[in-house]
């Protein structure tokens, strides 16, 4: 399960980023994650609960938006929302398209308490 270590990973370089902002604690975590990014979802959320315990990250939350599959057609210039499982075209039906969306696995965005820090 390589979502283990993603979350490992994800939750070293937001350890950092708060670090590096003074250590206020991390209460989410926001990812867009496509389907073609070769991560299971629900993997990457369990295995990112069980690697925060005991860190910083602790009672944080994953936030995921799912990012769909945008295919851009070479020979009529359509870009379409696809599904995975048919890349043509369903304008022409050409084959001769590439995604221009749908691999991703990007931390967009940390939400830090630094009011909590400044009570401290």
């Amino acid at each position: 399960m390589h979502e283990l270590s993603i979350a490992l990973s994800m939750i070293e370089m937001a350890s950092e980023t708060a670090a590096i902002r003074g250590n206020p604690r991390v209460t989410a975590m926001h990812l867009k994650l496509g389907p073609l990014s070769g991560v299971v979802k629900e993997a990457l959320t369990f295995s990112y609960e069980i690697a925060c315990r005991g860190t910083p990250l602790e009672g944080s939350c994953l936030i995921v938006e799912d990012v769909p599959v945008v295919v851009h057609c070479s020979k009529c210039g359509d870009q379409v929302v696809e599904l995975i499982q048919d890349l043509r075209c369903p304008r022409c039906n050409s084959v001769d398209s590439h995604v221009v969306q749908g691999r991703e696995l990007e931390v967009v965005a940390l939400e830090l308490d630094e009011m909590e820090e400044l009570v401290r």
